[in-house]
């Protein structure tokens, strides 16, 4: 700011009381300044002046203390701005301010008075002072403004933390806990694929490499089955109806678990007891552990693996239904099946059989051999309706190592011939003593030699009531050669138990 001394300006006379003159008393006599008194020596007023950045207002030119008052020119263009007019105040009159010169209004953005104050001739601004009425109230400036804006934001801050740990202290909103970024959404970490090891996934997972598909092209067209790794040998085990398509000529394929295909050859079969071994070329694959039939009871959980339907690797589950179920899944001769089945509710159909039955140590039980139908369905209506049957683990060892070692198997026989036209309770021997397969009893067989008649009626197999002829061969084929059995035989109104050891004939 600009502060040059005028020495060519006279000082104004003292005053010595600065109070605002009384209505009616002279104003030259003594004047109220709000910029308080002038100074002693011969020197401007100093009042605050602001100017902008870029000039400074002129100093002004002499001039008598205090000027004659002149009328203002009308203003035109604007609209009038009230200016105070010092003489006019000292006359009294209304005409206190005075329209301000065109152009020359107030802008609180261009003006070099920041309250609004006096912006014209500077010649004019010596002479003329705020109005003798009360002084104009200006606003709170910037600097008042920021303060209050830091006050009110520190008050804020202050009273927010203390609403906030109110509110965390009660209960009501724990603020802190809450996270909205996308992150706290639960994510399984890595690992996540691992599963307990006596999971059906990790149970699954292990036995799969060693369970195949088997396809079967013969004279009748062509086929899917199931089967699996048996030994290190390189033998695979499944159903002999599986394979029985292929005859003279036929071809069998068996793809393994990565999608590997290799051929394979017929070692044995036996159509009693629907079991085939086969050999592939392969000697380092992994063979399933078999486990024990005999231990299995009803309840336990189960795990059936296979190719339903051509769907190879698939698995499904379940649970054991019932123990030594008789099943004679078809054929006839010596391609009649008995199996003394384990029945389970896990899904089998067509496709999966010879496919492992395993339980939850991942142990082979059974093997998946034939499922029940609705009655009145055919062949191409059947499907997995909640009852499927596997050939006990036991059995399947027993005549997988009687295939291997001479490509057939032995059954378990008693020496007679039954009645399969008796309705009544039990299973009847033949009354006549010769048919044209034989005797009825088989002479020096074992029920010879126990004492059994032609037209005894046996109700009981070492233990197991028996209701009809399937039954009894069922009961019979899950025993093996050599064991020793207990009969009870109804004979007229007698009933007569007795003892015999089973002996045994090779099938095919």
């Amino acid at each position: 700011m600009s502060d040059e001394r005028d020495p060519a300006r006279q000082p104004e006379p003292a005053q010595p009381d600065p109070t605002p003159p009384a209505e009616g008393q002279d104003p030259t006599a003594s004047v109220w300044d709000p910029w308080g008194p002038p100074a002693a020596d011969p020197v401007e007023h100093t009042q605050p002046v602001w100017f902008d950045q870029t000039h400074e207002l002129p100093p002004p030119p002499a001039a008598p203390p205090n000027p004659p008052a002149s009328p203002a020119p009308e203003p035109t263009g604007w609209p009038s701005q009230p200016t105070h007019d010092r003489a006019a105040a000292a006359a009294g009159a209304d005409a206190a301010y005075r329209p301000m010169p065109p152009g020359e209004g107030w802008d609180p953005f261009t003006s070099t008075h920041a309250d609004g104050g006096y912006a014209g001739d500077p010649a004019d601004w010596a002479g003329h002072h705020p109005p003798a009425t009360a002084p104009q109230q200006k606003g709170p400036g910037w600097g008042a403004l920021v303060a209050v804006a830091a006050v009110a934001s520190l008050l804020a801050a202050v009273l927010g933390g203390l609403f906030g740990g109110w509110l965390g202290s009660t209960g009501r909103v724990d603020f802190g806990g809450i996270d909205r970024t996308p992150s706290s959404i639960p994510r399984a970490g890595a690992g996540a694929t691992a599963r307990p090891s006596g999971s059906i996934a990790a149970i699954a997972a292990r036995a799969l490499p060693s369970v195949v598909t088997i396809k079967v092209k013969g004279a009748d067209g062509s086929g899917t089955g199931s089967g699996f790794v048996l030994d290190r040998d390189g033998h695979v085990i499944t159903n002999n109806h599986v394979v029985a398509g292929a005859g003279q000529g036929g071809s069998i394929r068996i793809e393994l678990s990565n999608g590997d295909e290799l051929d394979g050859t017929v070692v044995g079969t036996d159509g009693s007891y629907d079991l085939a071994v086969l050999k592939i070329g392969r000697t380092d694959l992994p063979p399933l552990t078999m486990g024990s039939s005999k231990d299995v009871v009803v309840g336990d959980q189960v795990i059936a693996l296979g190719a339903p339907l051509g769907l190879e690797s698939s698995v499904t589950a379940g649970i054991v239904s019932a123990l030594n179920r008789p099943v004679s899944p078809g054929g006839s001769g010596d391609e009649q099946s008995f199996i003394n089945a384990i029945q389970t509710d896990a899904a089998i159909n067509p496709g999966n059989s010879g496919g492992p039955l395993l339980d939850m140590q991942g142990h082979v039980i059974g093997i998946n051999s034939a499922i029940a139908r609705v009655p009145g369905s055919t062949d191409s209506q059947s499907g997995n309706i909640g009852v499927g049957f596997s050939i006990p683990s036991d059995q399947v060892v027993k005549t997988a190592e009687q295939l291997i070692r001479t490509g057939k198997a032995q059954h378990p026989i008693i020496g007679v011939i039954l009645d399969r036209q008796y309705t009544g309770d039990g299973v009847k021997v033949l009354a006549s003593r010769t048919t044209s397969s034989g005797a009825p009893v088989s002479p020096g067989g074992p029920a010879d030699k126990a004492g059994i008649k032609p037209g005894d009626v046996i109700v009981e197999f070492d233990g197991r009531r028996v209701t009809d002829a399937d039954d009894l061969v069922v009961a019979i084929r899950a025993k093996n050669v050599g064991d020793v059995v207990s009969m009870k035989v109804r004979r007229g109104s007698e009933t007569i138990s007795v003892r015999l050891t089973l002996s045994g004939t090779s099938g095919s």
